[in-house]
């Protein structure tokens, strides 16, 4: 009984997915006991996880198929958040990681676009010639000024804001 198999499996970090499968193949030759006790699984865990292997999970299916449905309406674009407050609004409860593990069973990937990409200046502009070369110590007042423009976001619009400075 057992004399045939190594227990090196166990060593070899094969994961409860993995363990399992090697448990249904083994149990033809070996009793299931044996081969829990070698793969370090309770016989309960074992025999409840063939159990739902068998009886698929109709709710769990329902809630696939809304996600899945949900997120094709919004163009790929929705990610776990947005499906869930859509969910929560109809009346589902259901929770944000709920949602994100049915995402990722469905293989959907939220397209969100992603930020500006602003370009550095690699070349200064040649007809503004850079005068102060960044010293910025001054040696009399009056002398030098600097200037820059930007937007706001200020009642309810966007405007400009400049900021001129000069020492004084």
């Amino acid at each position: 009984m057992g004399a045939t198999i190594s227990l090196g499996y166990r060593a070899l970090d094969i994961g409860r997915s993995r363990g399992f499968a090697l448990i249904d193949q083994l149990s033809i030759h070996e009793p299931v006991d044996w081969l829990c006790k070698v793969f370090e699984v309770t016989r309960s865990c074992y025999y409840a996880r063939r159990l739902r292997r068998r009886t698929p999970d109709v709710e769990r299916l329902r809630l696939r198929s809304r996600v899945n449905e949900l997120f094709t309406q919004g163009r790929s674009a929705p990610g776990s958040r947005s499906i869930t407050a859509m969910m929560q609004d109809d009346g589902e409860r259901i929770g944000r990681f709920k949602v994100r593990s049915l995402m990722r069973e469905l293989e959907l990937v939220s397209k969100q676009p992603g930020s500006h990409a602003y370009k550095k200046a690699t070349v200064e502009r040649p007809d503004i010639p850079n005068i102060l070369n960044r010293e910025f110590d001054v040696s009399a007042p009056d002398h030098v000024w600097c200037g820059d423009i930007t937007y706001t976001w200020a009642q309810g619009k966007w405007q400009y804001l400049a900021v001129v400075l000069g020492k004084l």
